[in-house]
């Protein structure tokens, strides 16, 4: 315009996806390994993950092209929610469920207290887990720490976000109203956590 160059800002985009298991959290894998890059709409490019699952995960997975969000929703300091639906071997007891609301210790350290419900308990049991960390494998982690190896694993909710009738591989954009969610998740987190 009038000799000088105009940038236009690039559309945000906010796409849930349900990342299957055996699905890296990559755009690209040199090792050839199915990626979420992959699963979403040809339209999608310059989105990338807000965070990351395990190869071995499923469930919900964030996908923008908002960076300073993504920031915010991922830095360990701001302690977004994640929730996870496990199925474990053994009957978890008690003092399982007490250790979580303490902090599991890890090798790196203590874990943060997480949230543990108990929906089904037995040979197999199956709990509902919200941590506020991101550690690798943390998940995992804490369970086999109490003696409970995981069979399977999936995140339900991240932040505001939940899994809703999605099935394994498919994607939808965000809602205006889950965007304006996670917008002031992201605000509240950067007044508590500075």
């Amino acid at each position: 315009v009038d000799g000088k160059r105009v940038e236009i800002p690039a559309l945000q985009r906010y796409i849930v996806l349900y990342k299957p298991e055996k699905v890296m959290t990559t755009m690209r894998d040199p090792q050839r390994r199915r990626t979420v890059a992959q699963l979403l709409p040809a339209g999608a490019a310059g989105v990338v993950p807000v965070g990351r699952l395990d190869y071995d995960t499923s469930g919900i997975l964030l996908m923008t092209n908002d960076g300073d969000l993504a920031h915010v929703l991922t830095h360990p300091r701001y302690g977004v929610e994640k929730t996870y639906r496990a199925s474990v071997r053994g009957r978890l007891t008690p003092a399982d469920v007490e250790a979580f609301a303490r902090g599991i210790r890890l090798e790196e350290g203590p874990a943060r207290p997480a949230k543990v419900r108990v929906v089904r308990n037995g040979a197999i049991s199956e709990l509902d887990l919200t941590i506020h960390e991101g550690r690798n494998r943390q998940v995992r982690r804490m369970l086999e720490a109490l003696g409970h190896p995981v069979v399977s694993l999936t995140r339900m909710r991240f932040g505001p976000l939940g899994l809703g009738r999605l099935a394994p591989g498919a994607w939808r954009e965000a809602t205006p109203k889950e965007i304006s969610a996670l917008r002031l998740v992201a605000e509240r987190a950067r007044e508590n956590g500075s």
